[in-house]
C-alpha cells in the first residue's frame, strides 16, 4: 500500500484538532507559538492560530489510490480534503509529530505503540553496522568542519547516513549501540552527534514510534548540536571551567542551531525544535528560553536524555568519562526535574545495567564483552567470554546467554559483579569490532 505526503493551504476557519500545521502566513518568530510546526491538539490551539493568522499549511499522509496525486489534489475541495488530516487512523497517519507524546491523556488522542522485533542476531548485524557507523562518523565530522568554513549542510546526505543507521537499528539495535561505546576524545563533537543520533533512534524504536518518526528523530539527534559550529574551537576544547561570558557563548549554540536549520531550503521542523530546545528543563531552569514541561517538544525531551547520557559516558576536554551506570543514576535522579520521568524510566530500561559494548567481570574471574541485552532480565545479557578465570585468553571465545544460566569451570552459573573500563586486561573493544564479533567461530587472537 502506497502513501503520499501532501501539503494543503487552508483558511484558519477550516482548522480541526489533529491537523499538522507546518507553515503559517507569517514568520514563526512573529507569533506566540514556541514550536515551528505542530499538531493541533485542542480548541485553544485553533483559537490562537485564528487570532494570529489567516491561512496555514497543513501536512499529512494519505493512501495513494490514483496514479497522479496532483490530479487528485486539484479535483478535491478543501472542505472535503481536511478530513485526510483529521487524526491518525489505521490507514492514515499524521507525519512528523515531535511534540506529541506516544500515549497522551486528557483531551488528546492516544496512539498505540508499535512493537518491533529484532530480525537478525547482533553478530550477524555487526559488520553492516560497522560500515554504516564509519560512513556516518566521517559525515558527522565533515558537517562541523564544513560549516566552519562556510559550506552548506548536505541535508540529503544527512538523511542517507541516518536512514542507513536506522535500517540497522530496525534489524538489531544492539550492534550500533555497541559501537557507540567506542570513544575518541579528539573527535568528541562529531562522535557525540552521531551517538546521539543512534541512541535517539534506538530509543524511538523502544518507545514504539512509527518508522518515519524514528528516522526523523535520528536526523534530529545528528543535527542537535549543529550550532556549535559557530562556537570557537578553543572554547569547545577548553580543559578548565568556563567563565560566565564563555558560558553565554556556549549556550548560544541552541539559538545558532535553530537559525542555521531554519535557513535551509527544506527545513525539518522536528530538527529545528530539537536544536533549539534540547537544553530546556521541565522545571524551567534550562536555556535558551526557560520553558517548562508542557512547552518542550517531545523529541527535544528525548534528545535531552540521550545527550546527557552520551556526554557523561564520554571523555571530554573538561571531564573524564563515567560509567553507564553512573550516567543512568544521574538521569534517574533528575527525572521530573530536568527530564521527563516516563521517558527517563524507558531510557534506563533501554540501556540496561550492562549495555552492549560494556566489558564486564564475572564473580568467578572471567571477563566478557556484552553484545546484547535481555529485556526480561537486564542483569543477564548476552556476552562473549574473552578472558578465563586467570585473565588469560581462552583457546576459543565463547558466546553465552546468561539468561540461560550457563555454568563456569566450577559448575556454577556465571554472574557479573562489575563493569570495567575499555583496555582492562588487554581487552580493547575496537579490536573486537574490527574482527566483526563473530568470535565464537574464531580462535582467540585479539
Amino acid at each position: 500500500m502506497r502513501y503520499e505526503t501532501v501539503e494543503l493551504e487552508i483558511d484558519v476557519s477550516e482548522l480541526r484538532v489533529g491537523m499538522h500545521v507546518v507553515r503559517l502566513d507569517r514568520p514563526w518568530e512573529d507569533t506566540d507559538f514556541l514550536i515551528q510546526g505542530f499538531v493541533v491538539q485542542r480548541q485553544e490551539d485553533i483559537d490562537a492560530l485564528q487570532s494570529q493568522c489567516r491561512r496555514v499549511v497543513i501536512e499529512g499522509k494519505v493512501k495513494n489510490t490514483e496514479p497522479d496525486i496532483s490530479q487528485r489534489k486539484s479535483r478535491t475541495s478543501a472542505k472535503s480534503r481536511f478530513s485526510m488530516f483529521h487524526g491518525p487512523t489505521s490507514e492514515q497517519e499524521i507525519s512528523n509529530r515531535p511534540q506529541e507524546p506516544i500515549a497522551e491523556t486528557g483531551n488528546s488522542r492516544s496512539r498505540k505503540r508499535i512493537t518491533y522485533i529484532n530480525k537478525v542476531s547482533v553478530d550477524r548485524e555487526i559488520q553492516k553496522a560497522s560500515g554504516h557507523y564509519a560512513e556516518a562518523k566521517s559525515f558527522a565530522d565533515s558537517i562541523m568542519s564544513g560549516l566552519r568554513v562556510g559550506r552548506t549542510l548536505d541535508l540529503n546526505k544527512a538523511r542517507e547516513v541516518v536512514d542507513n543507521c536506522v535500517d540497522s537499528i530496525l534489524r538489531n539495535e544492539d550492534a550500533l549501540l555497541l559501537l557507540t561505546k567506542l570513544k575518541n576524545k579528539d573527535k568528541y563533537t562529531a562522535e557525540h552527534s552521531l551517538n546521539v543520533s543512534i541512541l535517539s533512534a534506538a530509543f524511538g524504536k523502544k518507545l514504539g514510534l512509527l518508522e518515519e518518526e524514528i528516522r526523523t528523530l535520528g536526523l534530529s539527534g545528528l543535527l542537535h548540536d549543529i550550532g556549535k559550529a559557530k562556537v570557537p574551537v578553543d572554547l569547545l576544547q577548553k580543559p578548565g571551567p568556563l567563565t560566565p561570558e564563555e558560558h553565554g557563548i556556549m549556550q548560544n549554540h541552541a539559538n545558532w542551531g535553530r537559525d542555521m536549520l531554519m535557513a535551509l531550503p527544506r527545513v525539518v521542523h522536528a530538527a529545528v525544535d530539537v536544536a533549539y530546545n534540547h537544553h530546556e528543563r521541565l522545571d524551567g531552569r534550562g536555556y535558551p528560553r526557560g520553558l517548562v514541561d508542557s512547552q518542550i517538544p517531545y523529541f527535544a525531551k528525548i534528545v535531552a536524555i540521550v545527550d546527557t547520557y552520551d556526554a557523561i559516558t564520554s571523555n571530554r576536554a573538561y571531564d573524564r568519562a563515567r560509567s553507564s551506570r553512573e550516567a543512568l543514576e544521574i538521569i534517574h535522579r533528575f527525572r521530573g526535574i530536568q527530564f521527563d520521568p516516563e521517558l527517563a524510566r524507558e531510557f534506563v530500561l533501554l540501556i540496561g545495567i550492562y549495555p552492549p559494548g560494556a566489558i564486564v567481570e564475572m564473580k568467578s574471574g572471567e571477563v566478557a564483552i556484552v553484545i546484547g541485552s535481555n529485556p526480561k532480565n537486564r542483569r543477564k545479557p548476552k556476552v562473549v567470554l574473552v578472558r578465563d578465570e586467570n585473565k588469560q585468553r581462552p583457546a576459543k571465545y565463547r558466546l553465552l546467554d546468561l539468561q540461560t544460566e550457563p555454568l563456569n569451570s566450577v559448575g556454577e552459573p556465571f554472574e557479573i559483579i562489575k563493569e570495567v573500563p575499555d583496555g582492562t586486561y588487554g581487552i580493547v573493544l575496537q579490536r573486537f569490532i574490527d574482527n566483526g564479533l563473530t568470535l565464537e567461530l574464531n580462535d582467540a587472537s585479539v
